[in-house]
C-alpha cells in the first residue's frame, strides 16, 4: 500500500483508525506532540487491544489501521499479532515510527519482523529527530526496509512552505531514492513539547463559510484505551472528553460499536460537512478560540442544531458527499488542506522533484 493510497482515505468516516501503542519512546525529540519518553508508561492494554482488533470481520472493518506511538516498535510483537489481526479481516495497516533502532548497524530481528507484517512503514524524519537518529542511518535502514518488499515513505515536519530544512531534507530524500519514495510533509503545532514556540492552531474561519473538518473521520484509540472521534492532541490527551468526540472504550467496545458511533453521529456528520465553526454559528452561545478549541467547546445547542439538520439517510447522504468532495482532488489535495500545501505534491512518488516543488511554493502567493 502506497502513501498516496492511505492518505487518499483519510476523507471517509470510519474508513481507518489510528492506534496508540505506546506513549514510550527512547527518543526525547523537542517538538513530539505527545511528551513521549521511556519513563512514560501509559499505554493500551494490549489484551484489549488485540480484542479490538480481532472484532474486525471481512464485511465490517477499517480499510486503513495506522499503528503508531510514542514508538510503536518498541512493542514489536504486539505491533505484529495487530497487524496480522487486522490483514485476516482485509484491512491493510501502516506504522509510523521515530527510527531509534536506526543507530544500530543493523534493524534489529524482532523490529525487522513486525516490519514485514505491515503493508506500509513511514519514517518520522525532522531537524529535531535528526538530533536523535542522524539522517545517514536513517536512509541506510530505509534502503533495508525497502528490501524487504514493504512500502514506504517518510513522514517529515517543519514550520512552514519556508522552513530551509523541509527543502534540503526534501531534496535530500529525492536524490537518495531517486524519487520513488513519497514524503507527507507536515507543519510542527503547539502541541506537547512545542506548545511553547510552535505557530498558533489553526485560527477559526469565517462563521459564515463551510470549512469541513476530515480529521473526524477516524476514530482513535488512545493511550488510555478511550476512542476519540479525532486526532487532535488536546483530545486524544484531555480528560474528560467531550461527549460528541468520545465513541467509546476498547474494555467494552468493539469495532462494530464505534464504527457506528462514529458514521451515526449528527454532531461528527455536521463537523465533517460544513465544519465546527458553522455549526457553532447557528447557536446563540459565543465559543471563542481556536478551529479546534472551538470544536471541543461545542455544546447542547449545537448538537440539537445538528440533530435536527443531519439526522438519518438524509444526514448519511450529506457526509458521503463530503466525503467524495474532500477526496476529489486525491491525495494531493487531502494534504493541501491537512498538512504543508506547498509539499503536497510529494505524497506520491514520482511526482514533482522537491527542488521543483519548492520553487513553485516561493513563486505562489502566499
Amino acid at each position: 500500500m502506497e502513501l498516496g493510497e492511505l492518505v487518499g482515505h483519510r476523507p471517509f468516516p470510519a474508513a481507518g483508525l489510528l492506534l496508540g501503542l505506546t506513549r514510550r519512546c527512547p527518543l526525547r525529540c523537542s517538538h513530539c506532540s505527545t511528551g513521549s519518553a521511556m519513563t512514560v508508561r501509559e499505554e493500551p492494554d494490549a489484551g484489549q487491544l488485540l480484542r479490538f482488533v480481532g472484532s474486525f470481520t471481512e464485511r465490517n472493518r477499517p480499510e486503513v489501521v495506522m499503528l503508531t506511538g510514542g514508538e510503536p516498535l518498541l512493542l514489536p510483537e504486539l505491533a505484529g499479532e495487530l497487524s496480522t489481526l487486522a490483514r485476516r479481516a482485509g484491512s491493510r495497516t501502516a506504522l509510523l515510527s521515530g527510527m531509534f533502532f536506526a543507530r544500530s548497524p543493523e534493524i534489529p530481528p524482532a523490529v525487522l519482523r513486525a516490519i514485514g507484517r505491515v503493508d506500509h512503514f513511514s519514517a518520522s524524519l525532522d531537524v529535531h529527530h535528526e538530533r536523535e537518529v542522524p539522517r545517514a542511518d536513517v536512509f541506510r535502514a530505509v534502503h533495508r526496509i525497502r528490501e524487504t518488499g514493504v512500502a514506504v515513505s517518510f513522514h517529515l515536519t517543519g514550520t512552514g512552505a519556508d522552513d530551509p530544512y523541509l527543502a534540503d531534507i526534501t531534496r535530500a530524500v529525492d536524490e537518495e531514492f531517486d524519487g520513488r519514495v513519497p514524503c507527507l510533509v507536515n507543519e510542527v503545532r503547539p502541541f506537547g513539547r512545542a506548545a511553547s514556540w510552535a505557530r498558533p492552531a489553526r485560527t477559526a474561519p469565517d462563521a459564515g463559510a463551510a470549512s469541513p473538518c476530515a480529521m473526524a473521520a477516524w476514530p482513535v484509540v488512545a493511550f488510555d484505551g478511550r476512542v476519540l472521534a479525532c486526532c487532535n492532541q488536546d483530545t486524544v490527551d484531555l480528560r474528560p472528553v467531550p461527549a460528541h468526540l468520545d465513541l467509546g472504550h476498547i474494555a467494552v467496545d468493539d469495532w462494530a460499536a464505534v464504527r457506528r458511533r462514529a458514521q451515526e453521529s449528527p454532531v461528527l456528520r455536521m463537523i465533517r460537512t460544513v465544519g465546527p465553526t458553522h455549526l457553532s454559528a447557528r447557536s446563540s452561545v459565543s465559543r471563542p478560540g481556536s478551529y479546534c478549541e472551538g470544536c471541543r467547546a461545542l455544546g447542547a445547542d449545537e448538537e440539537a442544531a445538528a440533530g435536527a439538520l443531519a439526522a438519518g439517510a438524509a444526514g448519511a447522504l450529506l457526509d458521503l458527499a463530503a466525503a467524495h468532495r474532500g477526496a476529489a482532488d486525491g491525495p494531493e489535495g487531502v494534504v493541501r488542506r491537512h498538512g504543508c500545501a506547498a509539499y503536497a505534491p510529494l505524497v506520491v512518488a514520482g511526482g514533482p522533484a522537491a527542488g521543483s516543488v519548492t520553487g513553485a511554493a516561493r513563486r505562489s502567493p502566499r
